[in-house]
This record gives C-alpha cells, structure tokens and sequence, in this order.
C-alpha cells in the first residue's frame, strides 16, 4: 500500500503573493479547506508544507503555503504533486478504495482463473471502470455488483464476473 496518496497537482502560481493554483485530484475538493499539512513532491524531494489559506476558483484550488510569501518561493514547484499521509487522507466509507491502493492487483475471475491486472481506474459519471491488464491487451470492466464481485486489497485481488460481450 502506498504510503502517500497524492490529493493535487500544482498546475502555475497565483498572484506575486507565493498563492498556487492547485488542481485537485481528490474525489473531494472541498477537502482543501480542512488541510493543514501537506509533502510536497518536490524535483528535489519531499517538502513538508503547512496550508495557510485556501480559496477556490473554476475547478482550482488557490493555496497558499506558510513561509512562501513571494512567487520566487513557488515558481519552481509549478507540476509537482501535493500529497498527503494516510493518516491525513479523507476516511472511507465501507466499499470505497484509494485509487493507488488497487494498482497492481490481481484480477482473479470468479471460475478461479487468473485473468490479469488492474492498471487505472477510470471515473466516469455512472459507474468507475477498471481498466486491466489481460495477456498484453486492455479490458475494461464496469465496476458493478454484476461485475466487480470482491475487491481485497489485502490479499492483493479482485474478484470479477465476466460479463457477456465483455471480451466481444
């Protein structure tokens, strides 16, 4: 299991001030307004920040950061990721998964077979979809009750239902 999960990216900086516009990659955007510390991932290593304000605007996150008050301070963080602990991460609910948790997992289909493993998940607007890994080809599967049978991410699998036309 990774030990940081990434929450932004910091996408240009905002102002003369040391602001920086953050595109969030959290489920939750509204997340940034309860975060205090975040590692920023930087071309030079791990920096550990402490959030002083946060503001939002179009689909970004502006951030501004204790001790970076110009924008010499933060120019060169522009593309580097924000992450957080896990201990910090947003808790989740019963059946819900950090994305970096499921990379790399066996896809195990319900017949006992290996069938590959899973590479992304894409978010769609309906339903998330695991995109995996099978014998060198990409196979989509809807996460679905009809489909997506057990996720352990302990054991380090999924179990899946292929559903008919899948592999059509």
């Amino acid at each position: 299991m990774e030990q940081f999960l990434q929450v932004g990216v910091i996408t240009s900086t905002h102002g003369l001030r040391g602001e920086v516009k953050v595109f969030p990659t959290t489920d939750d955007p509204a997340r940034f307004l309860q975060l205090k510390d975040v590692i920023l991932e930087g071309k030079r290593g791990r920096l550990d920040l402490t959030v002083e304000r946060v503001k939002f605007f179009k689909q970004f996150a502006i951030v501004k950061f204790k001790g970076l008050d110009r924008i010499e301070d933060v120019e060169s963080y522009v593309k580097c990721p924000l992450l957080v602990t896990r201990e910090n991460a947003v808790p989740l609910e019963e059946g819900e998964y950090f994305i970096a948790d499921l990379i790399g997992l066996r896809v195990v289909t319900d017949e006992g077979e290996e069938f590959g493993v899973l590479t992304d998940v894409l978010q769609t607007g309906a339903n998330d979809v695991y995109v995996v890994d099978h014998h060198g080809a990409e196979v989509l599967l809807p996460v679905t009750r009809e489909c997506v049978l057990d996720v352990d991410v302990e054991g380090g699998f999924v179990t899946v239902h292929i559903l008919k036309g899948l592999l059509d």
